[in-house]
């Protein structure tokens, strides 16, 4: 298995020049934004989804991407960024990537606005593709990003425990970013929605997994995510170890911890009580075997295409994804 960073090194000429289209497109003449924005791109991240759209365009196509390809993962990268400003502002989130977040240091005013303007650029690089398809995709995605968080808000007030609730709502929150990647990518690079459905899936599966593992931190203290353990809990999120803990405990051990997710407010010994059954119930070792199926379902829809660099790059960052420590 090649590291992230082995294969972020491989696509380093292009991450770069996709980088440099997101400045490039985001660059205003407005001094306040620029200050912003520029703070913002310091801290990018691992960028694993443009480095999936890369990916499926050297699966499917050349490998010189060209201009289409480039403005297709930057389109992306920053309709997600603006996803995640927004969810700080919703979330009330002071630290991001190990930073302060738009919303902590210039307000929740201004960081809605700033998020609004990464959607805007992220479609006009959406037209710099010449693909209508990638306009589709990108707008299809703003709608499943929204749906995804209404469907979490609508679970948390309804006290929805069901784990066929939370993987529907995963799949439009997470898992629909990841599938567009691959998406995106192929169409940039001339592929036929035939040739790439199976691995659109695969990306989706890859995205669940993505999820489920973010959700599996917040049961553990690592203060480098910038995630106090049980942040979810505190704003009522019930992810995947504990829905399986509260389908096997026993009912009257369940019950009160139902009803004590049903409280507006919790305090830190009433999550601590909540992590501890979790972990008891064996939720965690199930929400690691269960992304552990994801990926062997997953690896059939890969073994459809013939071996190939970027074939087994796609199935690294799988590993990654399960294996990673933030």
């Amino acid at each position: 298995m090649e590291h992230l960073d082995t294969i972020q090194k491989r696509l380093q000429p292009e991450l770069a020049a996709m980088n440099t289209i997101i400045h490039r497109t985001l660059a205003t003449d407005n001094a306040l934004m620029n200050e912003v924005v520029t703070a913002y791109l310091k801290t990018k991240g691992k960028q694993i989804r443009p480095i999936m759209v890369l990916l499926a365009a050297r699966m499917f196509g050349p490998d010189d991407v060209g201009e289409p390809v480039l403005h297709a993962a930057a389109a992306l990268e920053m309709l997600h960024n603006a996803s995640l400003i927004h969810d700080d502002v919703v979330d009330e989130t002071s630290l991001r990537r190990g930073e302060p977040t738009i919303n902590t240091l210039w307000g929740n005013h201004l960081a809605v606005l700033v998020g609004d303007y990464f959607v805007s650029n992220a479609l006009a690089a959406g037209i710099h593709t010449g693909h209508i398809s990638i306009i589709a995709a990108l707008s299809d995605l703003g709608k499943e990003l929204s749906l995804g968080e209404i469907d979490q808000i609508c679970n948390v007030r309804h006290h929805d425990f069901q784990e066929e609730s939370y993987f529907s709502m995963i799949r439009k929150k997470t898992a629909s970013l990841f599938r567009n990647c691959v998406r995106m990518g192929a169409e940039a690079a001339g592929a036929t929605p035939e040739e790439f459905a199976p691995m659109v899936e695969y990306a989706e599966t890859l995205g669940l997994c993505f999820q489920i593992k973010d959700d599996i931190f917040d049961y553990f203290s690592d203060p480098v995510i910038g995630k106090p353990t049980g942040n979810d809990l505190r704003e009522g999120k019930v992810t995947l170890p504990l829905l399986h803990a509260l389908s096997v405990a026993p009912e009257a051990e369940a019950d009160a911890m139902k009803r004590l997710l049903m409280q507006p407010a919790l305090s830190n010994d009433e999550i601590g009580r909540l992590i501890d059954f979790a972990k008891r119930n064996e939720g965690i070792d199930y929400a690691f075997a269960t992304m552990r199926r994801l990926q062997k379902e997953a690896s059939v829809l890969l073994d459809r295409y013939p071996d190939s660099l970027w074939k087994q790059s796609f199935a690294d960052i799988f590993d990654y994804i399960i294996s990673r420590n933030r």
